[in-house]
């Protein structure tokens, strides 16, 4: 099981930070283009939910196309949120979205736990191309929040 942490501080409302990413149609705002992400579920108004399941298109790797299935496990509102992988490309995906008001702002922290299938080779292409994408869909969406909210 690998981990994957992310932290950045908005100068803005919890109310305004819990709205926009609580809501999954603001994920491909925050998503690179080269993944070609697409949301196909028919998302209905009101709030997210625990046991909400959200079906996407993505092209992680070499532009194949591929459907990603989450759940919304957990709710919180205005604290958190979990989003869990029921099918895709990892073996295990959790993710916790945390929202924290601080001074001036709203601390937003991603926790990631994932497996990778394949075994061996799953633990050999981790550092080598799983991680760095990590690594880029988080900076972009830290570089496009920063824009949306003149951080």
């Amino acid at each position: 099981m690998f981990h994957f942490e992310r932290t950045i501080t908005l100068p803005i409302e919890l109310e305004k930070a819990w709205d926009f990413f609580s809501n999954p149609k603001n994920l491909s705002k925050i998503t690179p283009d080269e993944l070609g992400f697409k949301i196909i579920s028919d998302l209905h108004k009101g709030p997210m939910y625990s046991g909400m399941i959200i079906k996407y298109k993505v092209s992680p790797i070499l532009n194949i196309q591929m459907t990603w299935v989450t759940e919304i496990t957990h709710v919180e509102h205005e604290k958190y949120f979990v989003d869990e992988q029921r099918v895709g490309p990892y073996s295990v995906w959790h993710h916790q979205h945390h929202f924290e008001k601080v001074d001036g702002g709203v601390k937003m922290t991603d926790i990631v736990h994932y497996k990778l299938p394949l075994g061996f080779l799953g633990k050999l292409v981790e550092p080598l191309i799983v991680r760095p994408k990590l690594e880029q869909i988080f900076n972009y969406r830290t570089q496009v929040i920063s824009e949306v909210f003149g951080v």
